[in-house]
């Protein structure tokens, strides 16, 4: 085994670990966790769906605590302005207007993951500052330029109440590796335990209990590109690949059928090359997490639909149902599309 053997080996044992600590705290997701792992090591940032109240903003606490770098979180308002998120004015106790900075600022090169809570109830013109900083991990601010290199960002869009709210656009969606569907859990047993045990019931104690700073959160960008050159991806993987991003932007000419839409009409754009190069990246990461050095058909699939749904684009008439229908076609894509 030579050194970058040893070392991935290494850090698998400590991204498992890291895993297994988050679940101490959250309950019931183990799926959940392996893909927000998986995006933490792939260096991509993710989407979250889910109701009110399932524990998305427990998740990402716990896992800013166990990787050690600073958490900040804001909330999408209607008047929430790009400023807002860079600095704040208030007036101080001498009654002179004085500036603070804001929470995408405040904690400097530290920052690991920023929370953007209910970003569709955010304008558009602070989509576009998000956007900015999740490219290029960098904000111009108080006549400076301030990095992130370790940044990830978490959103949340809130899928229950769409009053008041704008959407992100399409371009907007496909910067995010990932968006992730959380759902209470299933078993009754956990859904028992997270009524009844006071241990959940108080957020800060929960997550202050995880381990903290279980790996230096600075050197995972390092981690990530020596995962990215070691784990190959063999030729008859990259063809399979190929047909699958195929099929997203024409699924009925590799025979993709669904009972009530024709699918031959149903898109308008596929998957970008982006949003294919992401899809790769996480099965990479995937497939080091289970303890291989080369990409396999089950390590797509167990990140294409995350990694690819939300970038699709469907004719007008179908948009609006895209949380309904997109599911349905990925399973259908994946069915239709023959593994190596």
């Amino acid at each position: 085994m030579d050194r970058n053997d040893a070392l991935l080996a290494d850090w698998r044992q400590r991204a498992l670990a890291l895993e297994a600590e988050v679940g101490l705290a959250v309950i019931g997701q183990a799926r959940i966790l392996r893909l927000v792992n998986t995006a933490v090591f792939a260096r991509g940032h993710v989407l979250l769906q889910g109701d009110v109240g399932v524990g998305k903003t427990t998740l990402l606490r716990a896992f800013a605590q166990v990787l050690g770098g600073a958490f900040a979180r804001t909330e999408g308002t209607v008047d929430l302005m790009p400023n807002d998120l860079v600095y704040y004015t208030y007036i101080s106790e001498q009654g002179r207007p004085a500036v603070e900075p804001g929470p995408l600022i405040r904690h400097g090169e530290d920052l690991a993951i920023f929370f953007f809570n209910e970003i569709n109830r955010a304008r558009p013109q602070v989509h576009a500052l998000l956007l900015r900083v999740m490219a290029e991990r960098s904000v111009s601010a108080f006549n400076r330029e301030f990095h992130f290199p370790h940044l990830l960002v978490f959103a949340d869009r809130n899928r229950v109440e769409r009053e008041e709210t704008f959407e992100i656009s399409s371009a907007a969606r496909d910067r995010f590796m990932m968006e992730i569907t959380i759902e209470p859990p299933a078993d009754d047993a956990m859904r028992r335990a997270l009524m009844f045990d006071p241990r959940f019931h108080d957020t800060d104690r929960l997550v202050g209990a995880l381990q903290s700073a279980m790996v230096p959160h600075r050197e995972l960008n390092g981690v990530a590109e020596l995962i990215q050159r070691s784990v190959q991806a063999s030729q008859a993987l990259q063809d399979y690949a190929l047909r699958l991003w195929r099929a997203t932007a024409e699924p009925a000419s590799f025979g993709v059928t669904l009972s009530d839409l024709d699918t031959a009409q149903l898109m308008l754009a596929g998957a970008s090359p982006r949003g294919m190069s992401l899809l790769l990246r996480a099965a990479r990461v995937a497939a080091w997490l289970e303890g291989r050095s080369y990409v396999t058909p089950e390590d797509v699939q167990a990140v294409f639909v995350e990694t690819i749904a939300h970038r699709l684009c469907y004719q007008p008439v179908f948009e609006l149902h895209r949380h309904e229908i997109s599911p349905r076609l990925m399973a259908a894509i994946l069915a239709a599309v023959a593994a190596p």
